[in-house]
């Protein structure tokens, strides 16, 4: 009879681990889906003022064509990843974010464009949304952190293959994107 009640006892401790195990789990995942989401409500809004903003830059530089297009495809492509793949999205996002750093670099280049108005103003909200992504970034490579410490770590660890334990990439700077953009004029 006692060997019946320590088992069942050893069973409900496991079963009551395994609860808060599963529900931890839960909980992070959806603490990153939702910091996702701050940084997909940013991105939507960057996607709808890029077009804006090539078409003021094309009429004062047409011969940087091929510039202008390298920053559609990328925004084409980001627009184009599955919402729910948030590790490609990633991906999509430092290519994007590298293109537009070089429409910014022909700003620089070209004084008359780097004082349209429209140009101005698309900048400024450009650089509003960028700094909401920055913070967004933040706060959802947290949230990742969180996530994946504990789905790595114990008692995480012992469960995450049976509980469906997902693991999220960090939103970081890709190597390309952090050199210098290079503009040139030949």
């Amino acid at each position: 009879m006692n060997i019946i009640l320590l088992v069942i006892g050893i069973l409900a401790v496991v079963a009551i681990l395994l609860v808060i195990v599963y529900n931890r789990f839960v909980k992070n995942r959806n603490v990153v889906k939702d910091a996702w989401s701050n940084i997909d409500v940013a991105l939507k809004r960057r996607y709808d003022l890029i077009p804006n903003l090539v078409e003021t830059v094309k009429g004062y530089t047409a011969h940087e064509k091929t510039t202008l297009e390298s920053v559609i495809q990328a925004r084409n492509a980001a627009m184009a990843v599955p919402s729910d793949d948030i590790n490609a999205q990633i991906k999509a996002e430092n290519q994007l974010q590298q293109t537009l750093r070089s429409i910014f670099a022909l700003g620089e280049a070209y004084p008359d464009l780097k004082a349209n108005p429209n140009f101005l103003d698309l900048q400024q909200k450009l650089n509003e949304i960028e700094e909401n992504l920055e913070r967004s970034r933040r706060y959802y490579n947290g949230t990742v952190r969180e996530n994946n410490t504990y789905g790595e770590s114990f008692p995480g660890v012992l469960f995450a293959g049976m509980l469906n334990y997902q693991h999220f990439d960090y939103f970081e700077t890709d190597e390309a994107s952090r050199e210098n953009v290079k503009v040139s004029f030949n």
